[in-house]
């Protein structure tokens, strides 16, 4: 079975499956035909997709955080959890490359990871998961109507199958990483980190330039 750019899983017929595959395939459209991409390797998602703005609880150390406790930080939003196989794993080890390559740059970037299964991703999982990354990397969990309403406010699409006599449990999710610049506004959406060729280069110079440099 061949793996699918924006699910965590290998492809299986279904539905449900293609259903997810083809709203995640025509929000990314609909957002790179919003506007000239200025120059930007991701795509830019600039006055079409809204500012930063979430309460979640922090993994590593159960506090209520929100938005306005990453401002100043160039910010990066994924959704995930900790038991995928291969899509978010790739998606975070990319990321801490690319932030290796920023140097000094990075002590202003923030991974935030959101789990879409906090069912099975308990605090101490989740914090235990991020930090094999790097200390940029964020767990954050939420209850299932915070972390609906953070998916559905940036069209990202995810599932969660609880595992019956007949079907394993299963959790299938978007794969793209929004990037919000210092002051929360929504600037660009990375759709490569987990991919099987990810453009890093072109991720690294975006957040050099939204860095300032």
């Amino acid at each position: 079975m061949s793996i699918c750019p924006v699910c965590s899983r290998a492809c299986k017929a279904g539905a449900v499956r293609r259903a997810l595959v083809a709203l995640a395939a025509v929000s990314l459209a609909m957002l790179a035909g919003c506007k000239d991409d200025g120059g930007w390797h991701a795509v830019d998602v600039s006055g079409s997709s809204p500012a930063l703005k979430f309460t979640m609880t922090r993994a590593r150390d159960g506090r209520e955080v929100t938005a306005a406790d990453y401002r100043g930080n160039i910010v990066m939003l994924y959704f995930g959890y900790t038991f995928c196989p291969d899509v978010c794993p790739t998606t975070l080890q990319n990321a801490s490359l690319i932030l290796e390559k920023l140097g000094a740059r990075a002590k202003d970037v923030r991974f935030l990871f959101v789990t879409v299964d906090p069912h099975r991703d308990s605090e101490k999982a989740l914090a235990e998961y991020v930090s094999n990354f790097g200390a940029r990397f964020v767990g954050l969990r939420g209850t299932a109507d915070q972390i609906a309403a953070l998916a559905r406010r940036y069209r990202v699409v995810y599932s969660v199958t609880p595992e019956t006599r007949d079907h394993p449990y299963e959790v299938t999710h978007s794969s793209a990483v929004y990037v919000f610049d210092r002051s929360g506004a929504a600037r660009l959406l990375v759709s490569s980190l987990g991919a099987a060729e990810p453009d890093l280069a072109g991720t690294e110079a975006d957040l050099k330039r939204l860095a300032g440099g």
